[in-house]
């Protein structure tokens, strides 16, 4: 990680992307959109790369598909999701630095509908937090900024003065327009080739310590020395 600049960067608010970026849960989703993509005569070696990082309602509606009505067929998807758990784990480090975390201080900001990310995150052994937003709590998915700006706001503070955690390009697209600094977490996805400031292969080497004015800093050397 490129760090020194991120070290010295006093943060109000941590907002983490769920799936890929605080816990993997590739398998399953795979599993489930690969039935479904077959059902419907899809090229699944092409397809599966677009379902990453946005809500399912619109990963169906860029599809186009004749008579296919994207609410029902994403309502369809997710009771799947929900059903399907097996492989479901958490990234390394996270649930230990989810848990060190203020109560009020700390977001997961997700395209998940709610209950599947309720789900999702008790079976990765992950703690659920006082602020979620989930793919219900937005008119506009990532890569829309809003998401990132509602978790923040919910928290008490100027999305620019959050750090968000994400590993999709939506979600770092949403991230970066909503004017907050971006960690990139690769625990789940090889390199793409974008040139991001600040990259993370997980979290075990990591924690945030406070400021005596109530700030957060990252703590990366702390975790490495030890």
């Amino acid at each position: 990680m490129t760090s020194d600049p991120l070290r010295e960067r006093v943060f109000e608010a941590l907002l983490f992307d769920m799936d890929g970026t605080v816990l993997t849960s590739i398998l399953a989703a795979e599993r489930v959109w690969t039935s479904w993509a077959v059902a419907h005569g899809l090229d699944v070696e092409a397809f599966l790369p677009t379902i990453h990082g946005v809500r399912a309602v619109e990963t169906i509606r860029r599809l186009a598909l004749p008579g296919i009505d994207a609410e029902v067929e994403a309502a369809v998807i997710t009771a799947r999701e929900m059903e399907d758990l097996t492989g479901v784990e958490a990234i390394a480090g996270a649930a230990a630095l989810l848990t060190s975390l203020p109560p009020d201080r700390w977001a997961i900001v997700t395209s998940a509908p709610r209950e599947l990310a309720l789900r999702r995150l008790s079976a990765a052994g992950l703690p659920i937090p006082n602020v979620i937003v989930t793919a219900e709590d937005v008119e506009l998915g990532k890569p829309a900024p809003d998401c990132f700006i509602r978790a923040a706001e919910m928290l008490g503070f100027a999305v620019t003065d959050c750090i968000v955690f994400e590993d999709a390009p939506a979600g770092i697209e949403a991230a970066k327009t909503a004017g907050a600094t971006i960690v990139v977490v690769t625990a789940t996805h090889s390199d793409d080739g974008s040139h991001h400031p600040f990259a993370l292969a997980n979290f075990a080497t990591v924690r945030v310590v406070a400021t005596p004015s109530g700030g957060l800093l990252l703590d990366l050397a702390g975790i490495e020395n030890e």
